[in-house]
């Protein structure tokens, strides 16, 4: 993997330091105390997850801690997640994406808060690091939704960032905290038994390694992992401890 890249002024403006961003707004039981934890909330808006009242709570405990919105999108596949890859055509995937960052963006608007980073879901995540045509149907959709949009989330060194940047938009560069790399500093598949890290322990051991290469502008962690509070409570504190933590 090649040296991590310049970002434009644009890109990070809102944060000096690391970001923690957790996915959220996709479980029932969810534990509030994860909008406490993060600095960025990813919410889940309709296409592998939530719906209106997931998506007003799920703002609104943003709202209350201070923790900056991000919206979630993902290929229309609530049966599976969000987790087929190429689920959609991107046509219907601009359209996807348009719908469920509208709802975000009206509920944020109805709550006093703006939608300014998009990450994408599960395999739609995957699918735009790899396929122009949808990662353009990504940014399509997302820029006639969101009228504050400013950044994309994804994999360093890609040509995901590539397209993002061409059509002047900032990218955060992000590393995973609790999902396993291999030998190549590639993410393991999902469906590997190891693919994700359920002790406090190995994720706070990789999310120290993560910010300490200076190669990442925000750490993940997801709020459907198993302990995911936990696992949150463990790496924030490692990461304020060592000054690395971004502040709100």
């Amino acid at each position: 993997m090649g040296a991590r890249r310049t970002a434009p002024t644009t890109c990070y403006k809102h944060f000096v330091g690391l970001d923690l961003n957790i996915d959220l707004g996709e479980l029932a039981q969810e534990p509030e105390q994860l909008y406490a934890i993060a600095t960025t909330a990813n919410i889940a808006c309709g296409g592998h997850a939530g719906d209106a009242a997931s998506i007003r709570r799920a703002v609104g405990l943003a709202v209350r801690y201070g923790t900056a919105v991000a919206a979630h999108p993902a290929y229309p596949d609530p049966d599976g997640f969000g987790r087929t890859s190429r689920f959609s055509l991107p046509d219907a995937t601009r359209v996807a994406v348009e719908g469920q960052c509208t709802r975000l963006h009206e509920i944020a608007v109805d709550l006093g808060v703006s939608v300014r980073v998009v990450k994408p879901h599960g395999a739609l995540y995957h699918d735009v690091h790899s396929d122009a045509d949808l990662a353009g149907a990504l940014i399509d959709g997302a820029r006639r939704a969101l009228p504050d949009l400013e950044t994309f989330v994804g994999l360093p060194d890609t040509a995901f960032e590539d397209i993002v940047r061409a059509r002047g938009l900032g990218f955060r560069s992000e590393g995973f905290a609790d999902r396993r790399y291999d030998d190549r500093f590639r993410l393991v598949p999902r469906g590997r038994a190891d693919a994700l890290l359920v002790d406090a322990a190995s994720c706070v051991s990789q999310a120290l390694m993560l910010a300490r290469i200076a190669r990442f502008d925000t750490l993940c962690l997801h709020g459907d992992t198993p302990g995911a509070l936990v696992l949150a409570r463990a790496v924030r504190a490692a990461l304020v401890s060592e000054g690395l933590l971004a502040a709100r």
